[in-house]
């Protein structure tokens, strides 16, 4: 666990914020969606992509957002 994973999904929320204004709200992504996503991905990411289309939000300012967006990325990566 040497946080590649929440490093990147920190990446990414800047780059769409930059680009696109919005934001993922990683609390409606479940993490055995997210791990399954991310195992296909090395082959299809549109599976992926789809996940995080769906919840992708506008509240790019919001503090209490991007706080949930970090405490989903150390979710994700627990072990159990």
């Amino acid at each position: 666990m040497e946080g590649n994973g929440r490093s990147t999904r920190l990446w990414l929320d800047l780059m769409l914020k930059k680009q696109l204004k919005k934001c993922v709200d990683w609390s409606k992504i479940s993490k055995a969606n997210y791990m399954n996503a991310m195992i296909i991905s090395t082959v299809d990411s549109s599976v992926l992509l789809q996940l995080i289309q769906t919840a992708l939000t506008t509240k790019i300012n919001d503090l209490e957002m991007y706080m949930k967006g970090i405490d989903y990325s150390y979710y994700y990566e627990e072990n159990n």
